[in-house]
């Protein structure tokens, strides 16, 4: 038996509701700790209760999870963040450094290479998961990108634009060296 499965866990319910809402979205510790840029093994020592995410890292959760107002509330009582919960400037606060934190995230310059896409939709636009392949034929999601359907039309617009210039861009014969046309 190893260590971090015997002795109290303090925070047993709010890790019983984050793996509840992790396998409700169907993702694994790697995607969601990945999402909030967090260790996997710290994500799985808040689901076990054995501590507590910071306020910081449990808004990037709520946030995550899109979790309406009262299930975030529920999670913030669980991690003992109650007396915090009266005042609402540090709660409008706190969303907006976590807001603020993602769009930093979001303009992240690397390129990302990825071999497969699965895309949610819903009435406001859709969510395309970028995956890549792992082992045995499984698969993990490396990016998401939500938009609008307007948005959606122009992406794949501006993707065939691209698709027909490679592919007859590599057709045109090269000028000679020297040439002056």
């Amino acid at each position: 038996m190893n260590q971090s499965s015997i002795g109290p866990k303090p925070y047993a319910k709010l890790g019983d509701k984050l793996k509840a809402l992790r396998k409700s979205s169907r993702e694994s510790l790697a995607e969601v700790s990945g999402a909030v840029e967090i260790d996997e093994h710290i994500l799985e020592r808040y689901e076990t209760g054995m501590d507590r995410p910071d306020e910081e890292i449990l808004n990037l959760l709520i946030n995550h999870y899109r979790l309406n107002d009262q299930y975030a509330t529920q999670l913030w009582e669980l991690a003992g963040y109650n007396d915090r919960l009266d005042d609402d400037s540090y709660i409008e606060e706190a969303m907006a450094a976590a807001k603020q934190l993602i769009m930093v995230l979001a303009t992240d310059g690397r390129t990302i290479y990825t071999d497969g896409v699965n895309i949610d939709c819903n009435n406001k636009g859709l969510t395309m998961s970028f995956t890549q392949s792992v082992a045995q034929g499984k698969t993990m999601a490396i990016s998401r990108v939500g938009m609008s359907y307007e948005t959606a039309g122009e992406v794949l617009k501006a993707i065939g634009i691209a698709l027909t210039y490679a592919k007859f861009a590599q057709n045109q014969p090269l000028l000679p060296p020297g040439s002056k046309k």
